[in-house]
């Protein structure tokens, strides 16, 4: 992950490049390819192609604030996924989701605190989403995705704390009465952000998905944010050869 200047930007209908990884849209897959390198403590050459083919894509949108300042936007919550780096062990198949957040204010002039989760779950997905904004009113949404793209909001289900991060990043999720959620798989962790796999149970379902808690409280704080420049360094000189 590197920020670049408009420069290492390039734009068309079906592709967006920045510096030297991009993605592409080509023949209903959504194609990336990667060539970076990798932030402390292990800086490595990350290079290779991410295939996703969406079984279908939605034309759903969830405006987060009342006035549309941000949006979440699951273009594909059911798809397949091919990773192929060039790394021992990074390559596999497996079940793939793609989607977006847009905005135009930053995210923590509107809120201090957000979780999401997106699981598999028999013929589909389901995505929950849960926020607290800065002036105090909560979000709390659910949707379940047919391979058709068909989206239904649903009953939410009873929000579960579970075990908090590396970083003491509180964390919860949406899951059946009395089951308790747990990390499967660490992702990525930092002082402000939780990104991990975790097994919840829906309708009796037992189901492992991609989950993140996001504490902007943490983030706002300037002892932080000049942590992220030595995870996502900047180039802002960066051209196209």
């Amino acid at each position: 992950m590197t920020d670049r200047g408009a420069p290492a930007l390039r734009q068309t209908a079906n592709s967006l490049t920045v510096g030297p990884s991009s993605m592409r849209w080509a023949g209903g897959k959504l194609v990336i390819d990667i060539n970076e390198i990798s932030g402390p403590p292990l800086i490595s050459r990350v290079r290779g192609t991410i295939t996703v083919t969406p079984s279908a894509i939605t034309s759903v949108e969830l405006p987060l604030t009342e006035d549309g300042a941000h949006i979440w936007r699951p273009f594909g919550p059911v798809s397949d996924i091919s990773v192929d780096l060039e790394a021992p062990g990074w390559q596999w198949d497996g079940h793939g989701y793609f989607d977006a957040n847009f905005g135009t204010r930053a995210l923590e002039e509107d809120f201090s605190y957000w979780t999401w989760g997106r699981y598999p779950t028999a013929g589909g997905s389901t995505c929950f989403y849960a926020a607290t904004r800065l002036d105090g009113s909560e979000l709390g949404s659910g949707f379940h995705f047919d391979p058709d793209g068909t989206a239904t909001e649903i009953d939410l289900p009873p929000q579960l704390e579970f075990k908090r991060s590396l970083w003491a990043v509180r964390r919860e999720t949406r899951g059946d009465y009395g089951f308790r959620p747990r990390q499967v798989m660490n992702m990525l962790d930092a002082p402000f952000y939780s990104r991990s796999m975790v097994e919840t149970r829906l309708n009796g379902e037992k189901t492992v998905g991609v989950h993140e808690a996001l504490d902007l409280t943490r983030f706002r704080s300037p002892l932080l944010k000049p942590m992220l420049a030595v995870r996502v360094p900047r180039r802002r000189n960066w051209t196209f050869g």
